[in-house]
């Protein structure tokens, strides 16, 4: 995948993940500058994801740690590096941690 390619790949992830974020109905604020997505809880704890062009990577930093996913062509979808967890279903169990409540977040 080219640089150009990453990057719209990333754009449209963010807008997505924002649109998941929405509408799980959870209590998480959220703001994007810069490529970087922002979810902001309730116990001042936030959860980063932010894209990291020279190795094509998504880059997510949370309460309990930080984690890479690369762009799995075939199916399609961002998955976690050496587990292969899709990220819309690691960052659910990581919304979840960190709000205190059940957040499922759908591509």
């Amino acid at each position: 995948m080219d640089e150009s390619e990453f990057h719209d790949r990333v754009d449209d992830l963010l807008l997505a993940l924002e649109d998941a974020v929405e509408e799980s109905g959870a209590d998480i604020d959220y703001e994007t500058a810069g490529g970087i997505l922002t979810l902001r809880f309730a116990d001042g704890s936030q959860i980063i994801v932010n894209r990291q062009t020279p190795v094509r990577q998504v880059w997510v930093a949370t309460r309990s740690g930080g984690f890479h996913f690369d762009y799995d062509e075939a199916g399609d979808r961002w998955v976690l590096e050496g587990d292969g967890k899709e990220l819309f279903a690691a960052l659910s169990e990581w919304c979840s941690e960190q709000a205190g409540e059940a957040v499922t977040l759908e591509p």
